[in-house]
């Protein structure tokens, strides 16, 4: 007998992990899993961003809890983990969103910042990753991770958005999805990715106002950015029993940007 649609999307009794939770993304993926019942642990670097946060969840019944570190630090990720499980007893869900950006054209690049770009966005969610399927998802063979990759990972830049660093991060985490999907199946965890197009905050706030909202709109099929409500439903989907036979999948949600350049 097949199973009430309401029921495969309920996240009751489950504990969801959000890195970079604070805003932006992070923290619309949180609402969305929080107001489908999960109980949420918010990690960010700076405590009174994750208090705000924590108190916008509350506000609309969600229990929300968070813990200050620094993700591009193994040790400090590490400790989220162990501190996340010793609290709330299990992580059902993880979902990888802190990451950074950084422009400069490839010929001067600082190196240093290539470095801090992909610690953040492609070490930590190794880091991450292993620490909660080794100590929860692992033992009781069952777990959602969702990774927060990009349409900037699918392919290449337009002329002018020079971001070499924060584009081979989020191809690395496209693939860092599809491999760790066919290492842990068997222990009944997914592994998927979305792809998120342009959506105002305050990492794209240098792009939008170089390039316009208007005309980057523009570009995208639906003539849209990406609103409060746009990654609710597949981040649902892909961290819920409703995608339990979805896995090394990246859903590109970018208003259709992705199907012009081929990604």
């Amino acid at each position: 007998m097949s199973t009430p649609v309401q029921q495969l999307f309920d996240l009751r009794g489950q504990v969801a992990l959000v890195t970079g939770g604070s805003r932006g993304l992070g923290l619309q993926i949180a609402e969305a899993l929080g107001e489908a019942g999960a109980k949420i642990m918010l990690s960010s670097r700076k405590a009174a961003d994750l208090e705000e946060a924590a108190a916008h969840l509350s506000e609309r019944g969600i229990d929300a809890r968070w813990i200050a570190a620094d993700a591009a630090n193994p040790d400090d990720a590490r400790r989220v983990c162990a501190e996340t499980l010793e609290r709330l007893g299990q992580v059902d869900i993880l979902v990888n969103n802190a990451g950074a950006a950084w422009g400069a054209p490839a010929e001067d690049h600082p190196l240093e910042a290539w470095d801090k770009v992909m610690n953040l966005n492609i070490r930590s969610l190794f880091v991450f990753s292993q620490a909660v399927a080794r100590d929860s998802m692992i033992p009781r063979r069952r777990g959602r991770i969702l990774n927060i990759a990009s349409i900037a990972g699918l392919g290449g830049n337009p002329p002018g958005m020079e971001t070499i660093a924060y584009n081979t991060s989020k191809g690395a985490v496209v693939n860092f999805t599809r491999a760790l999907a066919c290492e842990w199946g068997e222990h009944g965890i997914t592994v998927n990715a979305l792809a998120p197009g342009f959506f105002p905050s305050k990492m794209t706030r240098g792009t939008l106002e170089k390039f316009g909202e208007d005309a980057m709109a523009a570009h995208a099929p639906l003539r849209r950015l990406g609103d409060d409500d746009d990654l609710k439903g597949a981040a649902l989907l892909l961290c819920s029993a409703a995608g339990k036979h979805i896995t090394g999948q990246i859903l590109a949600v970018d208003g259709g940007v992705s199907v012009l350049t081929g990604g």
